[in-house]
């Protein structure tokens, strides 16, 4: 499977279905239909181009966006990046400052702007929400019914290709130059679509 097959699954199942769910079972059904190798491949290319998020900056507009930030989310957050498809993809991670132009990411920043103005807790729907967990596991099911063999060994396939697995973090693992998030100046500097958005000067 290259890179190319990859992105069409993703897009795929964003256009065959009305919802997360049916959109998880639509992957596992077309990847049930795969040699294992293509699987493995699948799986291969999700780890890779989900590591390209693990970034300081986009860590940073996760935060801004949300209010608040944890490791697990920021995981869950690049899942959800990915779902979005191959061109809002490559936008955020060749330049995490442009995910503000992205109407998903936009709707989050109204919301947060409107629960701080209200002193209310954020409201996204399920369909919405900047997190897709259960995606990192559509693999799962196909491969173990494809090989015979338990899901821990996926992970061991895909590491002897040579792809580095960046999630789950242990540890503020990210990739580029770490920097003080509560820090206006460098939000600025480093991130000012979002710092303009966010009112930063």
């Amino acid at each position: 499977m290259d890179v190319d097959a990859f992105w069409d699954l993703i897009e795929r199942s964003g256009r065959e279905s009305a919802t997360r769910q049916e959109r998880l079972a639509w992957l596992e059904g077309e990847l049930s239909r795969r040699s294992a190798e293509e699987i493995v491949g699948f799986k291969a290319w999700w780890e890779s181009v989900r590591s390209r998020l693990c970034t300081w900056d986009l860590y940073a507009v996760y935060c801004s966006a949300l209010g608040w930030g944890s490791l697990d989310g920021f995981e869950y957050f690049a899942n959800w990046i990915v779902s979005l498809g191959r061109e809002p993809y490559e936008q955020v991670a060749e330049c995490p400052d442009t995910a503000i132009e992205l109407p998903q990411l936009l709707r989050l920043f109204e919301v947060r702007h409107r629960q701080i103005a209200e002193k209310k807790p954020p409201v996204w729907s399920v369909e919405e929400e900047p997190k897709f967990e259960l995606l990192d596991y559509v693999t799962f099911g196909p491969y173990e019914s494809a090989t015979g063999l338990d899901a821990g060994s996926l992970g061991e396939a895909v590491h002897a290709r040579g792809v580095r697995r960046r999630f789950p973090l242990v540890g503020a693992d990210f990739g580029g130059e770490a920097w003080d998030l509560d820090d206006p100046a460098e939000m600025a500097r480093r991130l000012p679509r979002v710092a303009r958005h966010l009112g930063i000067p």
